[in-house]
């Protein structure tokens, strides 16, 4: 029978990679989407199950959460990959608002940005930990006789470089995608040792279609190799870590050294 993994977002970029080459590994794949968006049909058509959700709306997560459960008894994996990209307001508001409104802004960015990404990670983690927990428990007691389970889940959050250095004009998303990494060093405290759990924190892997060619320049030039990987690179490292048998509580920084061009 198929392992099936949990993949959130995974309609467009990085996660649509991903989720179709893990698929096409042998894993049955489940993933969220907020928008269908053209690719949904693709991955239907290779046999992933899509399911839509706003992650971000408790009853919409309510309803996914459920839906998962109906269509898979046990998982091996939940990868949190869905995200989104807002910038800060402008600090000092220069049209008028008032101190209230100003502050009904900020919260509205900063709440966005942790919903969608520490919220939502922290609420399906604890929801379906159950279907974890199923399958690691699902052993022959040779298995259950080793030292170490011969079966291990695994919960992976997809971070960001920003998360430990800080953004001066995404400083929500920075925060919040901080705020996942800290629940990666918990959970793996709490569920050791048959579940997982590690972060991956990517720095530029792709272009959007629109940037030029001055700005793509600009945006390699920040890292010591000087190249945008593609999703090929986050694909690696997630298989990397479903094989592993050591490696818990850890974030894996994919950021060609871009860490150490920081003045």
């Amino acid at each position: 029978m198929r392992d099936t993994l949990l993949i959130t977002g995974a309609a467009q970029r990085v996660g649509l990679f991903c989720a179709l080459a893990l698929q096409q590994q042998g894993y049955q794949v489940i993933i969220s989407y907020r928008t269908r968006h053209a690719a949904v049909a693709e991955l239907e058509a290779a046999g992933v199950m899509c399911l839509q959700a706003d992650l971000t709306d408790l009853s919409s997560l309510s309803s996914f959460i459920d839906e998962v459960k109906r269509h898979c008894l046990k998982l091996r994996a939940i990868i949190h990959n869905a995200s989104a990209w807002q910038k800060d307001l402008p600090l000092i508001a220069t049209d008028g608002l008032t101190t209230l409104a100003q502050l009904q802004q900020d919260a509205t960015v900063f709440d966005a940005m942790s919903h969608i990404h520490a919220r939502a990670a922290y609420l399906l983690n604890r929801a379906l930990l159950p279907l974890l927990q199923a399958y690691v428990s699902d052993l022959d007691q040779s298995q259950q006789d080793s030292e170490m389970p011969c079966k291990m889940a695994d919960i992976i959050h997809l971070t960001d470089f920003v998360a430990t250095v800080g953004s001066e004009k995404h400083q929500a998303y920075a925060a919040s995608k901080a705020a996942v990494e800290n629940l990666t060093f918990s959970l793996a405290r709490q569920l050791a040792p048959t579940i997982k759990v590690n972060a991956i924190a990517p720095a530029l892997l792709m272009f959007n279609q629109g940037d030029d060619d001055s700005y793509r320049q600009k945006a390699l030039a920040k890292s010591l190799l000087g190249v945008a990987p593609g999703a090929d690179e986050v694909l690696a490292t997630i298989n990397y870590l479903l094989q592993s048998r050591y490696i818990t509580g850890r974030v894996l920084p994919l950021d060609g050294g871009r860490q150490l061009r920081l003045p």
